[in-house]
């Protein structure tokens, strides 16, 4: 079982617009709602992928009983959230069909009392006793304390369970001190962390700050991989142009469900980089076009990233 932890669960909700403009109405052509927040988006990913995922946050109020509702509906995804007094979040994404633009609203979350965070911890670490690898994906709410990922990370080393941390700021930088096996920035993520606005330099210093290995998205680029193993620079054949909302999530379970299946680093990097861009082509974040996904996975280039720089 892979565990996916989403502190801060949300309910997505999407609408179609046809030219967004503002300061006027808009006639919204479609709605969607879907379980949302990062580590559901990597479960849904995870389970089309064929594995069983667990997922675990905080949920509460008639917002969260609508995400678990929906949650009953997803196929190969266990629900473990930890109820709570206050109201899940939703997040607003609105999309440009003129443009394919997307537009995000994201609210802040509940607020989190000292008791829900040590019940969360106990049932964290519980089911941790049953997985493979843990992803620890998104933003805090209000209360958690800043360096929750950080003990999150040493409760699943301690048990010898492979950890992911996607997260950013001052969490990410207490975190990646904890030594996660991977954490996956993106430039912007990189260089709030390092100062560095080259990859190159960003991804060799986020390693000294202790994790294991480090994947950066570079958007259309593709992925920087900066591992114990080699340097990688994974690239997608072309350019898709889609909703690019949730893309990072799928290269989070590329490169997870590629760690639980033993994959070399190379062929989890193609993997994650195809998944990526087959998300932008689905209509919302935690899916993925299953035949763009076939076919990109084959024309992903993977290069040693040393030897790029030697022969520039």
């Amino acid at each position: 079982m892979i565990l996916t932890v989403t502190l801060n669960t949300a309910l997505d909700i999407t609408y179609r617009v046809r030219g967004l403009r503002p300061h006027t109405s808009h006639r919204v052509t479609e709605v969607i709602e879907r379980p949302g927040g990062k580590g559901l988006n990597v479960a849904r990913v995870l389970a089309a992928l064929g594995h069983e995922v667990t997922v675990t946050g905080f949920v509460g109020g008639a917002t969260g009983r609508a995400v678990q509702e929906q949650l009953t509906h997803t196929a190969g995804v266990v629900d473990a959230l930890v109820p709570v007094a206050g109201a899940t979040r939703r997040t607003i994404a609105v999309a440009d069909t003129a443009t394919g633009d997307t537009t995000q609203l994201n609210e802040p979350g509940p607020s989190i009392t000292p008791a829900e965070w040590s019940a969360f911890q106990e049932a964290y670490e519980v089911l941790l006793r049953s997985a493979s690898a843990v992803a620890l994906c998104g933003s805090l709410p209000p209360g958690v304390p800043v360096g929750a990922y950080a003990q999150l990370v040493r409760t699943a080393r301690a048990l010898a369970v492979p950890v992911l941390l996607d997260t950013s700021g001052e969490p990410l930088r207490r975190g990646i001190a904890a030594r996660p096996d991977i954490v996956k920035p993106n430039t912007d993520e990189l260089a709030e962390l390092t100062g560095s606005h080259d990859p190159s330099q960003a991804t060799r210093d986020a390693r000294r700050r202790g994790a294991h290995s480090v994947v950066a998205s570079l958007g259309a680029e593709g992925l920087l991989a900066r591992t114990p193993d080699g340097d990688w620079h994974a690239a997608p054949p072309r350019a898709v142009h889609g909703n690019p909302t949730g893309a990072g999530d799928s290269v989070v379970a590329g490169l997870l469900s590629g760690l639980v299946e033993r994959l070399p680093w190379p062929e989890r990097l193609a993997r994650a980089v195809a998944l990526s861009a087959a998300s932008v082509l689905a209509p919302v974040a935690g899916e993925f076009d299953p035949s763009a996904y076939e076919e990109l996975l084959d024309l992903v280039t993977v290069d040693l990233f040393q030897r790029q720089v030697e022969t520039r």
